[in-house]
């Protein structure tokens, strides 16, 4: 479970009743209830990315009733996005992918506050920005950003749902190194499952190999789900199992992994 920040826990307010009738198939749920709700609520989540994967993510991050969203995305809609990139629409090519978001956000779930920021993450911003919040979830595209993500999240001690895409395949795992597992193992990092990215070039971008477009939303629909997980302290996150998926073969395999051992000497 998410401990929010003080300063963000001073601030909730009671469910409105039309609140608790939005999310009344969430509140039926024992596992969540009006408690998981409120959680749900004053939770802070930030988004890198408001593409293939963090369409999905916003949507039902949003619709969940998560109180504040942050999006960071430096780019704008394109006629190309449209056949994967399903928050934003043929009206929104040329719009910055922040405010096209946020546009579809408000639509969906007024309830929802939009963190507009139109800017590249990168290392001299990444903590800063992190810090701010409870919970981030990875749309990037690129193994440089995937590292970079997962160390700053390390840093501020924020829980991390990460994914990546192939053409017709994904993965996703939940990183949580700072704190140990039930056994008092301390969790693995994104290091101890990839120790160093691919050689340039090796692993070609989606505008280059090509990718189907549903699959991105079954492994952002699959990013939500760990989020919300995450906030309301439900189930079991990935955490130190990357969840595998062949979309052609329909098909899921879990690969666990640990943290590494240092060599002493």
């Amino acid at each position: 479970m998410i401990e929010p920040r003080e300063e963000i826990a001073l601030t909730v307010t009671p469910l409105t009743d039309q609140e608790l009738e939005r999310y009344s198939r969430h509140i039926l749920l024992p596992e969540v209830g009006g408690a998981g709700q409120q959680k749900l609520k004053r939770a802070r989540v930030l988004v890198l990315g408001a593409g293939g994967l963090g369409a999905p993510v916003l949507q039902y991050l949003a619709a969940a009733g998560v109180g504040t969203l942050g999006i960071v995305d430096d780019d704008t809609v394109s006629l190309s996005n449209l056949q994967r990139q399903v928050i934003h629409s043929t009206e929104s090519v040329g719009q910055p992918k922040v405010e096209s978001a946020a546009e579809s956000i408000a639509r969906l779930n007024p309830n929802v506050a939009v963190e507009r920021l139109p800017i590249q993450m990168d290392e001299q911003n990444a903590l800063e920005l992190i810090s701010r919040y409870d919970l981030v979830v990875d749309g990037s595209d690129n193994f440089a950003a995937r590292y970079m993500l997962a160390d700053a999240c390390e840093s501020a001690r924020v829980p991390l749902v990460t994914a990546a895409v192939g053409r017709f395949d994904g993965s996703i795992t939940v990183l949580k190194p700072y704190e140990t597992d039930s056994e008092g193992r301390q969790n693995p990092t994104y290091r101890d499952l990839f120790p160093e990215p691919p050689p340039e070039g090796l692993v070609p971008s989606c505008a280059e190999a090509g990718i189907i477009g549903a699959l991105v939303g079954v492994i952002g629909t699959l990013e939500a789900m760990e989020a919300i997980k995450l906030i309301t302290g439900i189930g079991e996150p990935l955490v130190g199992r990357l969840l595998l998926y062949d979309g052609l073969a329909a098909r899921f395999d879990t690969i666990i992994y640990r943290r590494r051992k240092v060599k002493q000497g």
